[in-house]
């Protein structure tokens, strides 16, 4: 009998733990946080910041103002292009149309007066011809009068050659030569204007301005980020599964995300789930998870599901009901 009453006792021990074993509480969701993927605007072109058209904490919609950078070489680089390209489609608007109307004019008079010394010089052979027929003109005089009129009729020509050239305008080569010209000036002013669109920037989506950088006088390098910006959509909640209930998590798997000072959990999606584990970061240490192996994973919410929400704050997720 004595030696009965250790082993009851060790029995009902055992028996209590089993039942805490069996009764004890399994956690039902994942801790995790919020986090933003920024948008950092920036100028492609270094420059004093001019104007700062947000404070921090705002909402801007899509295309709203953000920041200008100073500008006034780029403007002034700009109005030098657009001169030089106005001079290149000048001078070559001027090939194409050929020689002025009063040129033309005064081939024309030129080509007629010719004509008419060389009619006059054919009809002053044919009377030479006869009179050396006769034998009353010597041979040299006929042939001073045919020559005369063989030059005539080649200025004839000539004059006629220069008009045809003065109608058609430049030659093709330096048609082409002035059209390269044009070219090259209008690509100058498309990078001028380029250098002056990117001084100035604007929200690329509707979007609270979560940070800005600089103030109106301070100098931002190139691609340096002046404001930064938090869309709705980029905003995701991180969470850290263990290995036990990594098989329940794949991408695509719908969660609801339980949020401090909310009523309703919000929907999210699945889209990542880490491959490799780590310990639990040590914001989410507690004494029921510390040094806990598990594995991070990423859910993305529905559009327009949390526009409160904000980076940082602490979140437990759960599988949604099928």
């Amino acid at each position: 009998m004595k030696n009965s009453l250790p082993a009851r006792a060790a029995a009902a021990a055992a028996v209590l733990f089993l039942l805490g074993a069996c009764t004890r509480e399994t956690p039902a969701g994942w801790q995790g946080y919020l986090e933003g993927e920024f948008v950092h605007v920036a100028a492609p072109l270094a420059g004093r910041v001019e104007s700062l058209a947000v404070r921090r904490g705002d909402r801007v919609a899509a295309g709203a103002p953000l920041f200008v950078l100073e500008h006034a070489a780029e403007a002034a680089a700009l109005r030098e292009t657009e001169d030089r390209l106005r001079a290149a489609e000048a001078r070559l608007a001027d090939l194409r149309l050929g020689a002025r109307p009063s040129e033309l004019a005064a081939l024309e008079a030129r080509l007629e007066q010719n004509r008419a010394a060389a009619e006059l010089a054919q009809r002053d052979l044919r009377r030479q011809e006869d009179l050396f027929k006769s034998g009353a003109l010597p041979a040299s005089d006929l042939d001073r009068a045919r020559l005369t009129h063989e030059r005539n009729l080649r200025a004839v020509e000539e004059t006629a050659a220069q008009l045809a050239t003065a109608r058609l305008g430049g030659r093709a080569d330096a048609l082409a030569a002035a059209a390269a010209d044009a070219a090259a000036a209008g690509a100058a002013r498309e990078r001028a204007a380029w250098a002056v669109a990117q001084k100035s920037q604007a929200a690329p989506a509707a979007a609270l301005v979560h940070d800005t950088l600089f103030r109106p006088g301070e100098f931002a390098g190139a691609g340096q980020p002046v404001v930064s910006l938090l869309p709705p959509e980029n905003l995701k909640v991180r969470f850290f599964v263990p290995e036990a209930d990594l098989a329940r998590l794949r991408p695509g798997a719908r969660v609801q995300v339980s949020v401090s000072g909310r009523a309703a959990p919000f929907a999210a999606t699945v889209a990542y789930v880490s491959p490799k584990p780590e310990y639990t970061p040590p914001v989410l240490y507690n004494r029921a998870n510390r040094a806990k192996l598990v594995f991070m994973a990423e859910a993305l919410f529905a559009a327009g599901a949390a526009p409160d929400l904000n980076p940082g704050q602490p979140a437990d997720v759960a599988l949604a009901a099928p």
